[in-house]
């Protein structure tokens, strides 16, 4: 189908973007921009901030029933979106699941345009691309309500859903509410996604966040990535599953807060450098 239409969300405070760096935050499968919500206000005073919404979810439109999509489109469509509202801007990149193995395209397609990537609860391949590929003809047959226990186990560690009813219920509602179809595309995009061979093409500031309860993307993943990306590291939050801006949004702030200064810094000459 070419490059989906996704529409994107501010999240930081300010009505016009432009005077601070920007950062772009992309959404795990089932989820909306909402993820993002508490960490992006954590980032919101030092950054201009971003957040997509994958197709049939949240804001975006949802899709044809024989819809087809990849995790590169899903990046093209990112990069468009930016210079829809900010053109030719570069960013900071971070995204959970789907929303990482995104960032990884984006580096590998169009990595003039980043500042720096990072990659939460994400992975170079996922594992079960056969189950991907049945979730999502189940999906687009009896809606993506039939996900929600299953979800629920996968995206939160123990515990945080009685401790945090609120927080779940509303990111659990997103699920329930996306359009069927363009889960299941995003499912069979996800299957067919894999860019392990050419991982060792990412030359941008690279930080790779695991969760450690996390089952779908664990520590080994991380680590992994961090390995092979031209400039990597990992590091894994303690007390979080999959979804880890919504379990940890501090930790994760910081963690992001940090990774972005650093690339920044690396980026820049030094005064001596500078004047010499």
């Amino acid at each position: 189908m070419g490059v989906p239409t996704i529409k994107a969300v501010r999240l930081s405070p300010r009505e016009q973007l432009g005077e601070k760096e920007l950062v772009v935050l992309g959404p795990s499968l089932g989820t909306s921009t909402t993820m993002w919500d508490e960490a992006a206000r954590l980032l919101g005073d030092d950054y201009d901030i971003l957040g997509w919404d994958l197709p049939g979810h949240g804001a975006s439109p949802s899709l044809a029933p024989d819809a087809e999509l990849s995790v590169g489109d899903l990046a093209d469509a990112v990069v468009a979106v930016v210079d829809s509202i900010q053109p030719g801007a570069c960013f900071h990149y971070a995204g959970d699941s789907v929303g990482g193995a995104t960032g990884a395209e984006i580096a590998l397609r169009h990595p003039d345009r980043l500042l720096s990537l990072a990659m939460v609860c994400s992975s170079p391949r996922f594992n079960g691309a056969e189950a991907y590929a049945e979730r999502a003809d189940a999906v687009a047959e009896q809606g993506t309500a039939i996900r929600l226990e299953a979800s629920a186990q996968i995206w939160f560690a123990p515990g945080f859903l009685g401790e945090h009813p609120a927080v779940s219920s509303r990111l659990l509602d997103t699920l329930r509410d996306a359009d069927r179809f363009g889960y299941a595309a995003v499912c069979r995009a996800i299957a067919a996604y894999d860019v392990r061979d050419r991982f060792p093409e990412i030359a941008a500031p690279f930080l790779a966040i695991a969760g450690e309860h996390d089952s779908v993307c664990p520590l080994s993943e991380a680590q992994w990535m961090a390995e092979h990306a031209q400039n990597g590291t990992a590091v894994e939050v303690p007390g979080v599953a999959h979804i880890a801006p919504t379990e940890d949004p501090a930790a994760v702030a910081d963690l992001l807060h940090y990774h972005f200064r650093a690339a920044v810094s690396a980026a820049t000459p030094s005064s001596k450098e500078s004047n010499s």
